[in-house]
């Protein structure tokens, strides 16, 4: 596919590997790489080289035999595709550890992701700043969302207000929330949600770090 042409379909599984490929391409361009083989990427993004060229070819992009892949071509192509091509207006709702954790985080101003607003259930934290954006309270969500144009939410709060705080931001205009907290969210059809939840991928990860064996059935 020609890249004027537009973007076909991308399955999921393609989407949540296109980061990875932009974090390995951009330490290529780094060390000014200026071109690379589906197989030296598959091997620092941790997969395959075929599903690499299969990945690929949804953007169009089939490389060259002998060369291998443009890596700032890659990059831009992988940016576009994501939304990374534009700024992006963050709200975060929970203001805990994590919460803090995530205002202080510098992987988002270098992926242009912008923290804008902070809310906060706590009397006590409203009216203080973090990194020079004053926190509100958690009935502000919806006309501080609708008002600065925030696209994203993430939400650190706890479980049992997680569900309120999606609400409101959807009903403030928010389209994509990322959930941290450890329940599940019931979000209109044309709102997506990615949840995190760090105890689940520490028990999967202690299965495989105790040697445990299963044989399929």
């Amino acid at each position: 596919m020609d890249s004027t042409t537009g973007f076909r379909h991308i399955p999921e599984a393609t989407v949540s590997r296109l980061p990875l490929y932009l974090r390995s391409l951009l330490e290529f361009t780094e060390q000014r790489v200026a071109t690379v083989s589906s197989e030296r990427l598959a091997s620092v993004a941790g997969v395959n080289a075929a599903k690499v060229r299969k990945d690929l070819s949804y953007l169009g992009s089939y490389g060259t035999r002998g060369v291998g892949y443009d890596v700032e071509y890659l990059v831009r192509r992988i940016q576009e595709q994501l939304g990374l091509d534009q700024d992006w207006r963050v709200a975060i709702a929970g203001l805990g550890n994590l919460g803090r954790a995530l205002v202080n985080y510098r992987g988002f101003g270098e992926r242009r992701f912008s923290v804008e607003a902070l809310f906060d259930a706590d009397a006590a934290k409203v009216g203080t700043e973090i990194n020079g954006v004053v926190i509100q309270g958690t009935e502000d969500i919806e006309r501080t969302v609708r008002e600065r144009d925030l696209s994203i939410g993430i939400i650190a709060t706890p479980a049992g207000s997680a569900q309120d705080v999606a609400e409101r931001l959807v009903e403030g205009g928010v389209t994509g929330i990322l959930n941290f907290a450890p329940a599940v969210l019931t979000v209109p059809d044309h709102v997506r949600v990615r949840k995190v939840d760090l105890s689940i991928e520490l028990q999967i990860l202690a299965f495989y770090v105790s040697g445990t064996v299963t044989e399929d059935v």
